[in-house]
């Protein structure tokens, strides 16, 4: 898992806070198909923003353990939110963290 510092979690979560959530877990709560996609999200653009619906079976927190098991950092859980950052190892990095 990324270890991030507190000044680069709260620039992301600025980054976050404009954009809309791309991603709705619901009823069917974390499935391959929607993990996988979520995934190509976030190695193209490094941050992402999910929201987990009413309906769902599963809560924020354990949607975010889900995706810190797979290297993705968790900048920030609020209700039914979350939001994923992880940098892209293969192009230069769209977003750059402070120290």
């Amino acid at each position: 898992m990324i270890a991030l510092t507190g000044k680069q979690k709260s620039h992301l979560r600025s980054l976050a806070m404009k954009e809309k959530p791309l991603f709705q877990i619901g009823k069917e709560g974390l499935t391959d198909a929607l993990l996988q996609a979520i995934d190509a999200h976030i190695r193209k653009n490094e941050l992402t923003k999910i929201t987990v619906l009413g309906t769902a079976d599963i809560a924020a927190d354990a949607i975010a353990a889900a995706f810190a098991k797979r290297g993705i950092a968790i900048v920030q859980t609020i209700g039914k939110t979350v939001v994923l950052y992880r940098p892209n190892p293969e192009r230069d990095r769209r977003i750059i963290l402070p120290e």
